[in-house]
């Protein structure tokens, strides 16, 4: 498979995406969302953050097409776009694993 060329383009696209994930409240809600569709009030239930500011990061999730979401009479509901940002997180947590694992190899040697 061909690599994509990595164009000023596309890597300010890619900071766009990796700026919306920037924020921990946003990847909680991510982390919420992986177990399936949540309304707005479950998911105020699950992260503890106040509705205004939970629905200021949805907008932002939303619009960087991490989450998708539809209408139900009143209820707005909300699911992952797709599994690939669980994929993402779970390459970060990988990593800090490791590192946290080499980290305690050195210390144990003094």
């Amino acid at each position: 498979m061909p690599k994509t060329e990595l164009t000023t383009e596309l890597l300010e696209i890619v900071a766009s995406r990796f700026k919306a994930l920037s924020e921990p409240a946003r990847l909680e809600i991510l982390a919420s969302l992986s177990d399936g569709e949540l309304c707005v009030t479950d998911l105020v239930d699950r992260t503890g953050l106040g509705q205004a500011n939970l629905s200021k990061h949805l907008q932002v999730l939303h619009a960087s097409g991490f989450v998708g979401r539809r209408k139900d009479g009143l209820f707005t509901y909300y699911e992952l776009a797709d599994r690939d940002v669980m994929r993402l997180m779970d390459l970060m947590t990988g990593r800090l694993e490791t590192e946290h694992a080499v980290q305690r190899r050195i210390l144990a040697r003094r």
